[in-house]
């Protein structure tokens, strides 16, 4: 079993180092282009192996060897809630693509379905870290609250802007990001720097970063979609 877990472990980290080098490729190059098309679709099933090996890694430690580290529960559930997060968002900025035409209430069980999770694992991991006192899982876990609360908002509501499909997509591939860079600065920084754990505030730099691009990226196509034509 240690070396199913091992063959994960290196699954992740190659999977999510892919990801982060192919991430900016679809942000610098025109929408609906091949180059556009082919690389965000390199990088949903990089982020797709990036949540399976985290959720089997998570399972892992918390159900079968917790191994000698007293934080590896606590990281384990983290680990969890990061395979819940970037699923839930991938899928999210994908189906979106794939109903941008739709005028009315959208109900899809499978299309609900990851909101709910993401918003209750949320909770539940945020009320776990204020449980035992650990910083990340108290904070971090509210962004995936607030993620699964709009995105439950936008299916369940009919769009009224035409950019609606284009801003939602925005916001699920770059949170998806988010999430990534943050496991990668919980686990990989402290390897690195040979450090026993870095600050709270290291670990929420992805989101502090992130969250003004996705506003300005959003706010940059909502000016060219949304503005009244000319007569």
């Amino acid at each position: 079993m240690q070396l199913c877990f091992d063959i994960m472990r290196w699954l992740h980290i190659v999977s999510g180092f892919l990801a982060l080098c192919v991430f900016w490729i679809p942000i610098v190059t025109r929408k609906g282009e091949r180059t556009h098309h082919r690389v965000g679709w390199l990088y949903v099933i990089a982020m797709g192996i990036v949540s399976l090996t985290a959720f089997f890694m998570g399972m892992y430690r918390i159900a079968w060897d917790a191994g000698p580290d007293p934080d590896a529960i606590p990281y384990s559930w983290f680990l969890l809630f990061v395979a819940v997060l970037s699923s839930a968002t991938a899928w999210y900025g994908i189906r979106v693509l794939y109903h941008k035409k739709r005028q009315v209430v959208h109900r899809k069980w499978s299309d609900l379905l990851f909101p709910l999770i993401l918003f209750g694992s949320g909770i539940g991991v945020s009320l776990y870290g204020w449980v035992i006192e650990l910083a990340l899982l108290q904070f971090f876990p509210l962004l995936g609250i607030f993620l699964g609360g709009t995105q439950l908002l936008y299916w369940l509501t009919v769009p009224v802007k035409k950019s609606h499909w284009v801003v939602e997509h925005i916001v699920g591939m770059m949170s998806c990001c988010i999430s990534t860079l943050t496991a990668f600065l919980v686990f990989g920084i402290p390897r690195l720097l040979q450090v026993e754990a870095a600050s709270l505030w290291i670990w929420l730099l992805p989101t502090v970063v992130l969250l003004p691009l996705i506003f300005a990226f959003t706010n940059t196509y909502k000016r060219k979609l949304d503005r009244p034509r000319r007569l």
